[in-house]
């Protein structure tokens, strides 16, 4: 009898699975933040059509961490630096969406090619390389924690004070730089807390698939609801339920945590948009038969 070259067991395995719950509580509580703060802040990534520099900017993070690795530093703070050198130069050079793309088209290869350099030279634990691009649910220490939630917490709390503004500004900037909306600073702003999530992101879930919990939630959320409140909520939701849920899963697992969290992302992106078309199928249909029945 062949055997299969992949089984059940080597994909879950729930055996001493609440000690491993243990293990991985900073992880958890990091990936619940993460969720909540990339699905508030991706709405406005959405609307602003930028999700093509969320990638630009985790490359730039992930050559800041591998740098951080190399040299012994800390890769929170190497994250960090590179994650905002990259925003700031996207906020600054380009302000138009034209130039905006070539300037993340430049910057992506740049920043994985330095990121990758440096990873050859690092000659500690494979692991701590590979979990930089695909993420790794124990290398959240407990120091690491503090400093993810206090980035998160005040990301978090300036995007409430701009809220209006900022949404104004992504939805309409012509109007609101007619009605006294200071754009440029907002912009700059916005990149600036960008970046800062980016960075947190990319030791959850790695470098290369950070806009599964910055994009596609409010991509799904953005599918089947319209209002002001309930965008945002239902994008929180998303995220929190893909960070947490993945990490859940990848608990019981072998594989990356990565592959979990964008699954369940995925999979909330293809039922959002499911929904979504019956609902405009039915919409149309009733738009279609209205004539008919009123003559």
């Amino acid at each position: 009898m062949i055997r299969p070259a992949l089984e059940w067991s080597d994909v879950f395995s729930f055996q001493d699975y609440g000690a491993l719950l243990q293990l991985v509580a900073n992880s958890l509580v990091a990936g619940a933040v993460l969720g909540i703060v990339g699905g508030l802040i991706g709405i406005f990534i959405m609307q602003r059509d930028m999700a093509f520099a969320v990638h630009g900017v985790s490359e730039l993070s992930f050559a800041g961490a591998a740098a951080a690795l190399l040299f012994g530093g800390s890769v929170v703070a190497g994250s960090l630096l590179g994650a905002i050198a990259a925003a700031l130069l996207i906020g600054l050079l380009g302000a138009r969406a034209r130039d905006r793309n070539s300037i993340v088209g430049v910057l992506m290869p740049f920043g994985l090619g330095l990121g990758i350099l440096f990873l050859s030279l690092y000659e500690g634990r494979s692991a701590n390389r590979f979990s930089l691009l695909t993420g790794q649910i124990i290398s959240v220490t407990t120091p690491d924690l503090g400093w993810l939630i206090g980035i998160s917490a005040a990301v978090l709390v300036v995007l409430v004070l701009v809220w209006n503004p900022l949404r104004f500004d992504s939805l309409d900037p012509d109007s609101a730089a007619a009605r006294g909306v200071p754009t440029t600073a907002i912009s700059m702003l916005f990149m600036l807390l960008m970046g800062l999530v980016v960075a947190v992101a990319v030791h959850i879930i790695g470098a290369l698939l950070v806009m599964a919990l910055l994009v596609t939630p409010a991509a799904a959320a953005m599918k089947v609801v319209h209002g002001p409140l309930s965008v945002p909520l239902l994008s929180a939701l998303f995220g929190f339920v893909s960070a947490v849920g993945g990490i859940l899963l990848a608990i019981a697992g072998t594989l990356p945590v990565s592959p979990y969290i964008t699954t369940i992302s995925f999979l909330i992106y293809a039922v959002c948009r499911l929904v979504a078309w019956r609902r405009d199928r039915a919409q149309r249909s009733r738009a279609q038969a209205t004539p008919r029945t009123a003559a």
